[in-house]
């Protein structure tokens, strides 16, 4: 298979293209920044959409208009790229933030977004994704929540202080987490650019959310340290502004429509996934 990924230097890129090139696939990686070139597209089976501003920035103006735009635009200018010689699939990438917070209310695929700034530019960024199945394009959108790996990722800022024994929960520590491991993550990709009947939206993220109590009590055993020094929510918006709401959010989202479609989980657990993942640090 010929796979053209965007995003491609990135944590989740750069396992994804590991993995296909070690299964002897061809990975071409594209760049959206300068626009892409005529013909960046020909002869590919599959296109990988990962590319975006990062989220996890202060969220001024203008910041707030690179993290639209570049989903936004990126992705209607990718999918213009495939009227010409359209692949069998796209694999977007998008967001739990979809969802928004609510609380304790278990989110399935089905569940509507939200009318804040991130669930705005989720749903904006599927609806261009959408848009290629007029070509014939098999569209799958991956709702994607923190993704969990070594050397990269989330807990490459998490692990410093908890390894100092400086980590603790966030806020209350009552909001759910929604989480993957990268190598879940992967599989799913994998599975979904195999799997020639499936399409659709699916919630990338483990069978089991967890709160962020259990997810610092799980990441401060995995360090072997204590984990005493709890975050207050108004520091946290102090330090992030507006993007605090991010990490004070709770999305509880299970992932019902890979599981329906066969997908099998290899880190479900997050106590035995952050361990895993630790050791392999």
């Amino acid at each position: 298979m010929n796979v053209a990924i965007t995003g491609a230097s990135g944590f989740i890129g750069r396992a994804v293209a590991e993995n296909l090139r070690s299964s002897g696939h061809i990975v071409r990686a594209v760049s959206l920044h300068s626009g892409l070139r005529p013909g960046a597209l020909a002869g590919v089976n599959a296109v990988v959409h990962l590319a975006g501003e990062p989220v996890a920035q202060r969220w001024t103006g203008a910041a707030r208009e690179r993290i639209m735009r570049s989903r936004v635009e990126g992705t209607r200018a990718l999918v213009a790229a495939m009227r010409e010689q359209p692949p069998q699939v796209l694999i977007s990438a998008s967001a739990v933030g979809y969802y928004g917070s609510r609380g304790d209310e278990v989110l399935i695929e089905a569940a509507p977004p939200a009318d804040d700034f991130l669930g705005r530019v989720a749903a904006a960024w599927e609806e261009e994704a959408q848009a290629a199945e007029p070509f014939g394009v098999r569209v799958t959108r991956l709702r994607i929540g923190m993704v969990l790996g070594p050397n990269g990722g989330a807990l490459a800022r998490m692990l410093p202080p908890f390894r100092l024994g400086l980590g603790g929960r966030l806020g209350s520590g009552h909001q759910w987490m929604s989480w993957i491991h990268i190598e879940d993550l992967v599989a799913l990709i994998v599975f979904l650019l195999k799997e020639s009947t499936v399409r659709g939206v699916f919630n990338a993220t483990s069978p089991f959310p967890v709160t962020n109590r259990d997810f610092t009590r799980g990441l401060a055993e995995a360090v072997h340290r204590p984990a005493i020094f709890p975050v207050p929510a108004f520091a946290l918006r102090l330090m992030f502004g507006e993007m605090s709401e991010v990490l004070l959010a709770s999305q509880r989202a299970l992932p019902d429509a890979a599981q329906r479609a066969g997908f099998i989980f290899q880190h479900p657990d997050i106590f035995a996934a952050l361990a895993q993942i630790v050791q392999g640090a």
